[in-house]
């Protein structure tokens, strides 16, 4: 478990700096896909809710200190959709295809409702997604359509992103 959590957390970083850097090529109103964010539904769905939480809390963290959020914003809502997607494992069948499409767009969502409740709660001043805004559709198409790619390419890193069961 701790090597499929280290990796994950590896490949998230990665994927932000990727996501901060070359990806802000093809932006769209200043939206990237977060690829981070799928890695993480992905090593959550093959291995469990536990990796899928200390994988979203670690990568989070890393995210919360190069971003200009609030420290544990990101740790907070990677870390809930890391245990969320980790209730899936072995309950759907992985198709590389659909799979990826709903889980990550279901991550997409869920990470707009915990960042607009935060903002509710604690009035803080953090973007907020409206589900009429066009940002969270750009967003959600952008994690939709690299869902697939990202999971078909994480599926050749399966020996050290799947934990020992």
């Amino acid at each position: 478990m701790t090597r499929s959590i280290i990796w994950t957390v590896v490949f998230s970083t990665l994927a932000v700096i990727l996501q901060s850097t070359v990806l802000r090529n093809i932006e769209i109103l200043k939206v990237v896909p977060d690829i981070a964010l799928c890695i993480l539904v992905f090593s959550a769905y093959v291995n469990g809710t536990m990796t899928g939480q200390v994988s979203g809390f670690f990568s989070g963290l890393f995210f919360d200190f190069i971003s200009a959020s609030p420290l544990g914003l990101n740790c907070l809502y990677r870390t809930v959709i890391g245990a969320l997607a980790g209730l899936f494992k072995g309950a759907l069948f992985l198709d590389y295809f659909f799979m990826p499409v709903i889980l990550c767009s279901l991550a997409t969502i869920i990470k707009a409702l915990i960042r607009f409740l935060l903002n509710l709660i604690m009035n803080l001043s953090i973007e907020v997604y409206s589900i009429t805004s066009s940002i969270f559709w750009i967003e959600l198409g952008y994690n939709a359509l690299c869902a697939p790619l990202i999971f078909l390419l994480l599926r050749h890193f399966k020996p050290i992103l799947i934990g020992r069961s």
